[in-house]
C-alpha cells in the first residue's frame, strides 16, 4: 500500500513541485519514496512495504527504463502472471507484484486490466509514446484523483497532494454540497473542490499531446441467471471466499483482521491465517454501541487475541477535524471515525488488515433490500392515490409509525432509492442552502444506472446501484483513506472479481428469504462460526450521534458551528437550527442531516479556513 503522485507537462522546479505533493501524502507510505523524472513526466511514490520489503519501492521499470510506473494497492494473482511473462522472455529484478504490471503494459497494454486481480490505482509512463496510462480498480477500492492546472496534467492518492501544485485555486464546488446533502458522500465525478476530479471505478485514463480520455473497461452487473442449483451456489461461494481470502494473505508482513459482531467480518477472522483481530465500541462495554464483549467472545472461541477500544465522546468529537483532513472531501458517515480509530489501535500491532466490506453489495445484505417486497401491498394502490396520501401525511408536523412507510411507498424505487442514504430532499435541500445551485433531484444522479439494469428484478437493482455509487463512494472511501491516515493497509477479500462473478448470478429468492438478509452467505458462515453470530441482524458500525446532540456540551458545540461564518456563507442558519433545536426536544430524529451539515462545517473550516491561518486542525 503506498500514495503516488505526479504530473505530466513543461513547468519549473519539478524536483520540488513532486516533493511538496509527495509530503502531503507521506503518511500513505512513511517507510520509503521514490522519484521518476522524463522529459514530461515527473512521478512520486511513498511506500508501505508490505511485499518483498527489501527491493520493493518504486518507480519500477521495464528492461529498458523506458516505462516507469508507481503503483498503489496489490495483485494478488501477480506470480501466476509473472510466470507466464517469465515464459515469454521478461526479466524481474525483485519479488514484489508491481514490476508484473509494468510487462503486460509492454505486452497486452490497456487489455492487461483484463488479466489483474487485486485493488489498485496506478500510473504507467510511456517515455516512447509520451503517453501516460491510469487505471483504477473494479470496485474504486483505491483512489485517484486528477485536474488539468495550467496546461499539466496532474494526479495523486489524495486530493490534499494535487493542491500543492503551484497555480490550483482552491473553490468549493457548490454542486458537490447540493448533492452531498443528500448522498452523504461526495457524489459526483467533480470533487467538492473545484476542477479536481476523481477518476471512477473499473476506468482508465491515457493522457497524451495534452489530452486526455477515459474509458470504462468494468461493470460490475447483476445479471442472475438461476440455472446454478442451491447445493452447488452454497459450494461456489464457500469455495470463492475461502480461495479469495488466501489470496489476500499474500505479503511479507502480519496480518489481522477488523471484527465487528456481525457475519461478515466473523466469517473473515473464522478463515484467514492470522491471529489478532480488532475492534472498537463506544460508551461502556453494556451499550448498545458496543461490539466488543461480542468481538471478544468470538476471538477466544477461534483462538484469536482481540485487540479494542472503547471510544470516549470526547475522543470521538476530537478526532472530527483530523478525520476530515485525511478523508479529503466530507462524508457524513458517523462509522468514519470509528474506521479511524479501529485502524489506529490495529497499527499498533500489524501492517495490515482485512475487513469485511462489500458483502452487502455483493449479497444483498442491506436491510433497506426488504423495502421491494414490504411494499409490494401498498403499492396495489393507484399511483395517484398514493401520492395524494403522501402529500396529506407530509405536513403533519410530528412523527408516528408507518409515515415514512406511506411516503416511500408513494415512489417507485428510481424515485426513492438513490442508495443507502438518501438525507435530504431537494425540498428540504434547498430550505437550508442559501443559494441553490441546480435543480436536479438527486435521484437524476443515478437514473442512467438504473436505465442499464432496467429488466431486473428491485433487489438487483438496488445491489447496482450501491455498487455503483454507495459503495465506492462511502464505504470503500472511508475504508481507504482512514487506514491509510494511520499508515496500514486495509485488505477487503470479499470485494474479489472472483467471488463478485459468482455472487452476481444468485437469484432473488436466495438472496433474501423469511426475512434474512444475504441468506446464501449466512448459509455458508454457518459452517465456520457459531449460529447466532450468522445470522445476527445487521448493525452496520453503531455511533451515538442521535444521545450526543442531545446533550449540553455536543448541543453546543453543534449550535455555535451552525451560527458561525462559515455556516452563513452556505446556509440559511435559521432552518439548521430549527433541525437542531428539533432533534434536542425529541420531536424529530435530525440526527444524520445535522451531522451532513455539521460536518461539512468542520471540513471547510480544515481546508479553507485554518489553512489561511496556519492551523492545522481547531
Amino acid at each position: 500500500m503506498c500514495g503516488i503522485c505526479g504530473f505530466i507537462g513543461e513547468i519549473e522546479e519539478r524536483e520540488k513541485i513532486l516533493e511538496n505533493m509527495m509530503e502531503k501524502i507521506k503518511h500513505r507510505g512513511p517507510d520509503a519514496s521514490g522519484k521518476y523524472f522524463g522529459t514530461e513526466a515527473a512521478l512520486g511514490f511513498q511506500r508501505l512495504s508490505i511485499v518483498d520489503l527489501e527491493n520493493g519501492c518504486q518507480p519500477m521499470y521495464n528492461e529498458n527504463k523506458d516505462i516507469a510506473i508507481v503503483f498503489n494497492g496489490e495483485i494478488y494473482n501477480f506470480k501466476e502472471l509473472k510466470h507466464k511473462l517469465s515464459k515469454k522472455g521478461h526479466i524481474f529484478s525483485n519479488e514484489a507484484d508491481t514490476e508484473c504490471l509494468v510487462h503486460e503494459y509492454e505486452d497486452y497494454g490497456t487489455e492487461m486490466l483484463n488479466h489483474i486481480r487485486g485493488m489498485f490505482a496506478f500510473a504507467i509512463w510511456d517515455e516512447k509514446k509520451q503517453t501516460l496510462f491510469a487505471a483504477r480498480d473494479f470496485f474504486g477500492i483505491k483512489p485517484f484523483y486528477y485536474a488539468m492546472i495550467q496546461g499539466c496534467f496532474v494526479f495523486a492518492s489524495e486530493i490534499k497532494s494535487i493542491l500543492e501544485f503551484p497555480g490550483y485555486e482552491k473553490q468549493v464546488n457548490l454542486e458537490a454540497l447540493e448533492q452531498y446533502l443528500s448522498f452523504q458522500y461526495s457524489a459526483l465525478e467533480e470533487t467538492f473542490f473545484k476542477g479536481i476530479y476523481k477518476l471512477q471505478p473499473g476506468h482508465y485514463l491515457t493522457f497524451s499531446n495534452g489530452e486526455f480520455n477515459v474509458k470504462q473497461y468494468f461493470d460490475p452487473m447483476i445479471e442472475s441467471d438461476g440455472l446454478t442449483s442451491y447445493s452447488q451456489l452454497l459450494l461456489q461461494v464457500d469455495t470463492a471466499i475461502k480461495e479469495s481470502i488466501d489470496k489476500h494473505m499474500m505479503g511479507d508482513v502480519e496480518i489481522g483482521t477488523h471484527l465487528s459482531s456481525g457475519v461478515d467480518s466473523s466469517l473473515i477472522a473464522a478463515s484467514f491465517k492470522g491471529d489478532k483481530t480488532f475492534t472498537v465500541g463506544y460508551i461502556d462495554e453494556n451499550s448498545p454501541y458496543n461490539e466488543i464483549k461480542y468481538a471478544d467472545n468470538l476471538s477466544n472461541i477461534l483462538n484469536k487475541k482481540n485487540h479494542s477500544k472503547i471510544i470516549s465522546s470526547e475522543d470521538y468529537w476530537n478526532a472530527i477535524p483530523e478525520v476530515m483532513y485525511y478523508m479529503d472531501e466530507p462524508l457524513a458517515d458517523p462509522s468514519a471515525v470509528g474506521l479511524y480509530f479501529v485502524n489506529k489501535e490495529a497499527s499498533n500491532h500489524v501492517k495490515v488488515a482485512l475487513s469485511g466490506e462489500g458483502v452487502d453489495e455483493l449479497f444483498a445484505g442491506y436491510n433497506i433490500y426488504k423495502e421491494p417486497k414490504a411494499l409490494k401491498g401498498y403499492q396495489y394502490l393507484a399511483k395517484p392515490l398514493r401520492k395524494i396520501i403522501a402529500k396529506i401525511i407530509k405536513n403533519i408536523p410530528f412523527e408516528f409509525k408507518g409515515k415514512n412507510y406511506l411516503i416511500r411507498g408513494s415512489k417507485e424505487l428510481e424515485e426513492r432509492f438513490i442508495g443507502n442514504a438518501n438525507i435530504f430532499n431537494m425540498e428540504e435541500r434547498n430550505k437550508i442552502l442559501k443559494q441553490p445551485v441546480l435543480i436536479t433531484d438527486a435521484s437524476q444522479l443515478v437514473a442512467d444506472t438504473y436505465k442499464k439494469i432496467c429488466q431486473n428484478d428491485p433487489v438487483s437493482k438496488m445491489q447496482y446501484i450501491d455498487l455503483k455509487h454507495w459503495l465506492p463512494g462511502d464505504i470503500l472511501l472511508k475504508a481507504d483513506k482512514m487506514s491509510m491516515a494511520n499508515s496500514i493497509e486495509v485488505r477487503v477479500p470479499y470485494l474479489d472479481k472472483e467471488v463478485f462473478h459468482i455472487a452476481r448470478k444468485i437469484t432473488d429468492k436466495y438472496k433474501i428469504q423469511n426475512h434474512i438478509t444475504k441468506f446464501v452467505f449466512r448459509q455458508v458462515a454457518n459452517k465456520y462460526i457459531p449460529k447466532q453470530t450468522a445470522e445476527k441482524k445487521k448493525l452496520g458500525f453503531p455511533t451515538p450521534i442521535r444521545v450526543w446532540l442531545k446533550e449540553d456540551e455536543y448541543y453546543n458545540k453543534v449550535k455555535e458551528a451552525f451560527e458561525g461564518n462559515s455556516a452563513e456563507l452556505f446556509f440559511n442558519k435559521e432552518q439548521l437550527l430549527v433541525l437542531l433545536n428539533q432533534h434536542r426536544m425529541g420531536k424529530r430524529d435530525n440526527s444524520r442531516k445535522i451531522w451532513a451539515v455539521y460536518v461539512f462545517l468542520i471540513w471547510y473550516q480544515v481546508y479553507f479556513i485554518n489553512e489561511r491561518e496556519d492551523n492545522f486542525f481547531f
